[in-house]
Protein backbone atom coordinates (compact mmCIF):
# COMPACT_ATOMS: atom_id res chain seq x y z
CA UNK A 1 0.00 0.00 0.00
CA UNK A 2 3.13 2.10 0.54
CA UNK A 3 4.35 1.60 -2.41
CA UNK A 4 1.29 2.31 -4.06
CA UNK A 5 1.11 5.56 -2.40
CA UNK A 6 4.41 6.59 -3.70
CA UNK A 7 3.87 5.70 -6.74
CA UNK A 8 1.27 7.75 -7.29
CA UNK A 9 3.32 10.97 -5.78
CA UNK A 10 6.14 10.20 -8.10
CA UNK A 11 3.64 9.96 -11.43
CA UNK A 12 1.38 13.16 -9.90
CA UNK A 13 5.27 14.93 -9.83
CA UNK A 14 6.07 13.84 -13.33
CA UNK A 15 2.65 15.31 -14.67
CA UNK A 16 3.53 18.61 -12.52
CA UNK A 17 7.27 18.38 -13.80
CA UNK A 18 5.73 18.33 -17.88
CA UNK A 19 3.31 21.37 -16.80
CA UNK A 20 5.85 23.60 -15.81
CA UNK A 21 8.42 22.52 -18.70
CA UNK A 22 6.02 22.98 -21.41
CA UNK A 23 4.63 26.76 -19.19
CA UNK A 24 8.17 27.36 -19.76
CA UNK A 25 8.82 27.12 -23.36
CA UNK A 26 6.96 29.17 -26.33
CA UNK A 27 7.48 29.57 -29.90
CA UNK A 28 8.24 32.87 -31.90
CA UNK A 29 7.14 33.07 -35.38
CA UNK A 30 8.68 34.85 -38.14
CA UNK A 31 6.52 37.66 -38.49
CA UNK A 32 6.10 38.62 -34.66
CA UNK A 33 7.55 39.95 -31.90
CA UNK A 34 7.24 38.21 -28.51
CA UNK A 35 7.51 40.50 -25.52
CA UNK A 36 8.13 38.47 -21.77
CA UNK A 37 6.68 40.74 -19.03
CA UNK A 38 7.58 39.59 -15.16
CA UNK A 39 4.81 41.42 -12.90
CA UNK A 40 4.38 43.86 -15.57
CA UNK A 41 7.80 44.70 -16.39
CA UNK A 42 9.33 43.96 -19.66
CA UNK A 43 11.83 41.59 -19.36
CA UNK A 44 12.82 40.79 -22.55
CA UNK A 45 11.96 40.71 -26.32
CA UNK A 46 12.15 37.82 -28.38
CA UNK A 47 12.66 38.86 -32.09
CA UNK A 48 13.64 35.26 -34.06
CA UNK A 49 11.83 32.69 -35.21
CA UNK A 50 12.34 29.65 -32.63
CA UNK A 51 11.68 28.09 -29.79
CA UNK A 52 12.35 30.16 -26.38
CA UNK A 53 12.00 29.67 -22.89
CA UNK A 54 11.14 31.79 -19.82
CA UNK A 55 10.46 31.60 -16.12
CA UNK A 56 6.85 29.40 -15.80
CA UNK A 57 4.15 31.12 -14.14
CA UNK A 58 6.29 34.27 -12.98
CA UNK A 59 6.61 35.31 -16.60
CA UNK A 60 4.09 36.04 -19.22
CA UNK A 61 4.57 36.39 -23.51
CA UNK A 62 2.47 38.50 -24.89
CA UNK A 63 2.79 38.38 -28.99
CA UNK A 64 3.32 41.88 -31.44
CA UNK A 65 2.60 41.46 -35.08
CA UNK A 66 5.91 42.98 -37.28
CA UNK A 67 3.88 42.69 -40.74
CA UNK A 68 3.26 45.73 -42.40
CA UNK A 69 -0.45 47.04 -41.45
CA UNK A 70 -3.07 48.45 -43.57
CA UNK A 71 -5.48 51.40 -41.88
CA UNK A 72 -8.30 53.04 -44.38
CA UNK A 73 -8.67 57.11 -42.85
CA UNK A 74 -11.86 58.12 -43.93
CA UNK A 75 -12.48 60.88 -46.43
CA UNK A 76 -11.99 64.69 -45.07
CA UNK A 77 -11.99 68.12 -45.99
CA UNK A 78 -9.38 70.02 -46.44
CA UNK A 79 -8.74 73.68 -47.51
CA UNK A 80 -6.04 75.02 -49.91
CA UNK A 81 -4.21 78.55 -49.43
CA UNK A 82 -5.94 80.10 -52.06
CA UNK A 83 -9.32 78.71 -49.89
CA UNK A 84 -10.30 75.62 -52.21
CA UNK A 85 -12.35 73.21 -50.79
CA UNK A 86 -10.93 69.82 -51.89
CA UNK A 87 -12.06 66.32 -49.79
CA UNK A 88 -8.82 63.98 -48.83
CA UNK A 89 -8.84 59.94 -49.12
CA UNK A 90 -5.83 58.84 -47.79
CA UNK A 91 -4.55 55.09 -46.68
CA UNK A 92 -1.77 54.49 -44.11
CA UNK A 93 1.02 51.34 -44.07
CA UNK A 94 2.69 50.72 -40.42
CA UNK A 95 4.37 48.74 -38.40
CA UNK A 96 5.73 48.29 -35.32
CA UNK A 97 9.71 48.59 -35.22
CA UNK A 98 9.96 48.67 -31.46
CA UNK A 99 7.80 46.60 -29.56
CA UNK A 100 9.17 47.36 -25.69
CA UNK A 101 8.25 51.15 -26.64
CA UNK A 102 4.87 50.07 -28.29
CA UNK A 103 3.87 47.95 -25.32
CA UNK A 104 4.92 50.88 -22.37
CA UNK A 105 2.69 53.82 -24.39
CA UNK A 106 0.22 52.12 -25.96
CA UNK A 107 0.21 48.57 -23.91
CA UNK A 108 0.23 46.53 -27.09
CA UNK A 109 -2.91 47.83 -28.99
CA UNK A 110 -2.75 47.90 -32.54
CA UNK A 111 -6.53 49.76 -32.35
CA UNK A 112 -4.77 52.47 -30.75
CA UNK A 113 -1.93 52.67 -33.16
CA UNK A 114 -3.88 52.83 -35.59
CA UNK A 115 -5.73 55.69 -34.22
CA UNK A 116 -2.60 57.63 -33.44
CA UNK A 117 -1.24 57.21 -37.03
CA UNK A 118 -5.15 58.08 -38.14
CA UNK A 119 -4.71 61.68 -36.33
CA UNK A 120 -0.94 61.92 -37.28
CA UNK A 121 -1.55 61.65 -41.24
CA UNK A 122 -5.31 63.89 -40.91
CA UNK A 123 -2.85 66.45 -39.37
CA UNK A 124 -0.34 66.17 -41.89
CA UNK A 125 -2.48 66.14 -45.12
CA UNK A 126 -4.17 69.16 -43.70
CA UNK A 127 -1.15 71.17 -42.69
CA UNK A 128 0.41 70.44 -46.18
CA UNK A 129 -2.16 70.94 -48.63
CA UNK A 130 -3.16 74.16 -46.96
CA UNK A 131 0.02 76.00 -47.53
CA UNK A 132 -0.54 74.73 -51.24
CA UNK A 133 -2.74 76.53 -54.00
CA UNK A 134 -5.29 74.26 -55.48
CA UNK A 135 -3.12 74.37 -58.03
CA UNK A 136 -0.15 73.50 -56.48
CA UNK A 137 -1.55 70.26 -54.87
CA UNK A 138 -3.24 69.19 -57.89
CA UNK A 139 1.00 69.33 -59.89
CA UNK A 140 2.07 67.87 -57.01
CA UNK A 141 -0.21 64.60 -56.03
CA UNK A 142 1.21 61.30 -56.39
CA UNK A 143 4.46 60.63 -54.94
CA UNK A 144 5.71 64.13 -54.18
CA UNK A 145 2.44 64.54 -52.56
CA UNK A 146 2.65 60.84 -50.59
CA UNK A 147 6.22 61.66 -49.63
CA UNK A 148 5.94 65.15 -48.02
CA UNK A 149 2.62 63.77 -46.01
CA UNK A 150 4.38 60.42 -45.41
CA UNK A 151 7.36 62.40 -43.79
CA UNK A 152 5.03 64.79 -41.77
CA UNK A 153 2.77 62.08 -40.39
CA UNK A 154 5.84 59.99 -39.39
CA UNK A 155 7.46 63.18 -37.20
CA UNK A 156 6.38 61.59 -33.79
CA UNK A 157 5.45 58.10 -34.20
CA UNK A 158 8.61 56.47 -32.72
CA UNK A 159 7.92 57.28 -29.38
CA UNK A 160 5.06 55.00 -29.66
CA UNK A 161 7.49 52.54 -31.50
CA UNK A 162 5.86 52.27 -34.57
CA UNK A 163 6.20 53.83 -38.02
CA UNK A 164 4.46 55.10 -40.55
CA UNK A 165 5.92 53.59 -44.10
CA UNK A 166 3.52 55.50 -46.34
CA UNK A 167 0.56 57.79 -46.10
CA UNK A 168 -0.87 58.33 -49.40
CA UNK A 169 -3.72 60.44 -50.80
CA UNK A 170 -5.78 57.43 -52.52
CA UNK A 171 -8.60 60.32 -53.80
CA UNK A 172 -8.30 64.14 -53.77
CA UNK A 173 -11.51 64.84 -55.17
CA UNK A 174 -13.55 68.57 -55.43
CA UNK A 175 -16.89 69.02 -53.69
CA UNK A 176 -20.00 69.09 -56.07
CA UNK A 177 -20.78 72.31 -56.10
CA UNK A 178 -17.47 73.90 -57.63
CA UNK A 179 -16.37 70.68 -59.60
CA UNK A 180 -17.93 72.23 -62.92
CA UNK A 181 -15.69 75.64 -62.48
CA UNK A 182 -12.90 73.68 -61.84
CA UNK A 183 -12.71 71.16 -64.94
CA UNK A 184 -13.54 74.02 -67.08
CA UNK A 185 -10.88 76.30 -66.10
CA UNK A 186 -8.62 72.28 -66.39
CA UNK A 187 -10.43 72.05 -69.85
CA UNK A 188 -9.30 76.11 -71.12
CA UNK A 189 -5.91 75.59 -69.94
CA UNK A 190 -5.26 72.54 -72.03
CA UNK A 191 -6.77 73.89 -74.85
CA UNK A 192 -4.34 76.89 -74.69
CA UNK A 193 -1.51 74.45 -74.42
CA UNK A 194 -2.75 72.75 -77.18
CA UNK A 195 -3.21 75.69 -79.02
CA UNK A 196 0.14 76.72 -78.15
CA UNK A 197 1.97 73.53 -79.62
CA UNK A 198 0.01 73.87 -82.37
CA UNK A 199 1.03 77.12 -83.30
CA UNK A 200 4.87 76.00 -82.64
CA UNK A 201 4.57 72.98 -84.58
CA UNK A 202 3.33 75.10 -87.90
CA UNK A 203 5.62 77.97 -87.37
CA UNK A 204 8.53 74.71 -87.20
CA UNK A 205 6.66 72.98 -90.39
CA UNK A 206 6.84 76.79 -92.32
CA UNK A 207 9.81 77.16 -91.42
CA UNK A 208 10.65 73.83 -92.98
CA UNK A 209 8.96 74.22 -96.16
CA UNK A 210 10.60 77.07 -96.35
CA UNK A 211 14.24 75.82 -95.85
CA UNK A 212 13.19 73.12 -98.62
CA UNK A 213 11.81 75.73 -100.91
CA UNK A 214 15.08 77.28 -101.08
CA UNK A 215 17.09 74.07 -101.49
CA UNK A 216 15.09 73.14 -104.45
CA UNK A 217 14.96 76.58 -105.93
CA UNK A 218 19.05 76.36 -105.78
CA UNK A 219 19.28 72.78 -106.96
CA UNK A 220 16.90 74.28 -109.79
CA UNK A 221 19.26 77.05 -110.88
CA UNK A 222 21.87 74.52 -110.64
CA UNK A 223 20.42 72.15 -112.89
CA UNK A 224 19.55 74.70 -115.30
CA UNK A 225 23.27 76.03 -115.32
CA UNK A 226 24.96 72.85 -115.76
CA UNK A 227 22.07 72.44 -118.66
CA UNK A 228 23.36 75.80 -120.57
CA UNK A 229 26.92 74.64 -120.31
CA UNK A 230 26.34 71.04 -121.87
CA UNK A 231 23.56 72.72 -124.73
CA UNK A 232 26.79 75.09 -125.14
CA UNK A 233 29.14 72.69 -125.32
CA UNK A 234 27.09 70.67 -127.65
CA UNK A 235 26.10 73.63 -129.92
CA UNK A 236 29.92 74.28 -130.00
CA UNK A 237 30.59 70.66 -130.57
CA UNK A 238 27.95 70.53 -133.02
CA UNK A 239 29.83 73.50 -134.86
CA UNK A 240 33.09 72.41 -135.02
CA UNK A 241 31.49 69.39 -136.77
CA UNK A 242 29.46 71.39 -139.05
CA UNK A 243 32.98 73.19 -139.81
CA UNK A 244 34.90 70.05 -140.34
CA UNK A 245 32.24 68.76 -143.09
CA UNK A 246 32.00 72.05 -144.75
CA UNK A 247 35.92 71.94 -145.16
CA UNK A 248 36.62 69.12 -146.94
CA UNK A 249 34.82 69.31 -150.19
CA UNK A 250 33.76 65.25 -149.95
CA UNK A 251 32.67 65.62 -146.54
CA UNK A 252 30.43 68.70 -147.90
CA UNK A 253 29.19 67.06 -150.67
CA UNK A 254 28.01 63.89 -148.46
CA UNK A 255 26.81 66.08 -145.54
CA UNK A 256 24.43 68.23 -148.32
CA UNK A 257 23.42 64.20 -149.88
CA UNK A 258 22.13 63.52 -146.23
CA UNK A 259 20.30 66.99 -145.55
CA UNK A 260 18.47 66.67 -148.86
CA UNK A 261 17.61 63.00 -147.61
CA UNK A 262 16.86 64.17 -144.32
CA UNK A 263 14.63 67.29 -146.29
CA UNK A 264 12.82 64.82 -148.72
CA UNK A 265 12.20 62.24 -145.87
CA UNK A 266 10.58 65.70 -144.06
CA UNK A 267 8.10 66.78 -146.89
CA UNK A 268 6.62 63.60 -147.33
CA UNK A 269 4.78 63.77 -143.93
CA UNK A 270 1.54 63.66 -143.82
CA UNK A 271 -0.94 62.58 -146.71
CA UNK A 272 0.31 64.70 -149.14
CA UNK A 273 2.72 62.74 -151.02
CA UNK A 274 3.74 65.02 -154.06
CA UNK A 275 6.60 67.08 -154.09
CA UNK A 276 7.39 70.17 -157.02
CA UNK A 277 10.79 70.64 -157.40
CA UNK A 278 12.96 73.06 -159.44
CA UNK A 279 15.00 71.10 -162.11
CA UNK A 280 18.19 72.57 -161.19
CA UNK A 281 17.71 71.96 -157.44
CA UNK A 282 20.47 69.02 -156.22
CA UNK A 283 17.32 66.88 -155.40
CA UNK A 284 16.01 67.23 -158.44
CA UNK A 285 19.43 66.09 -160.14
CA UNK A 286 19.25 63.25 -156.94
CA UNK A 287 16.04 61.56 -158.29
CA UNK A 288 16.33 61.95 -162.02
CA UNK A 289 20.09 61.05 -162.05
CA UNK A 290 22.59 62.44 -161.45
CA UNK A 291 24.76 60.69 -164.26
CA UNK A 292 22.64 61.78 -167.16
CA UNK A 293 24.60 62.74 -170.27
CA UNK A 294 25.20 66.32 -170.73
CA UNK A 295 22.51 67.41 -173.54
CA UNK A 296 19.97 65.12 -173.29
CA UNK A 297 16.40 66.20 -172.94
CA UNK A 298 14.99 66.14 -169.61
CA UNK A 299 11.11 66.35 -168.26
CA UNK A 300 10.62 69.12 -167.03
CA UNK A 301 9.76 68.84 -163.12
CA UNK A 302 7.20 71.29 -163.01
CA UNK A 303 4.99 69.69 -165.88
CA UNK A 304 5.70 66.05 -164.63
CA UNK A 305 6.75 65.96 -161.23
CA UNK A 306 6.98 62.28 -159.99
CA UNK A 307 4.72 61.17 -156.98
CA UNK A 308 7.02 59.74 -154.39
CA UNK A 309 5.75 57.04 -152.26
CA UNK A 310 7.16 56.50 -148.44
Amino acid sequence: MKNKAVGIIIAIAAVLLVIILLAGMYTVAENEYAVVTEFNRIIKVADTAGLHFKTPIIQSVRKVSKAVQFYDVAPSDVMTSDKKSMIADDFILWRVTDPSLFMKSLNGSTSNAQYLANVATYNATKSIISSMTQDEVIAARGEKLTSIITEDANEDMTKYGIEILQAEIKALDLPNDNKSAVFERMISERNNIAASYAAQGEASAQKIRNETDRTVAVMEADARKQADILEAEGEAEYMKILQEAYNDPEKADFYNFTRSLDALQESLSGQNKTILLDKDSELAKLLYGAGLEEGKKQPSPAVTAPRLEE
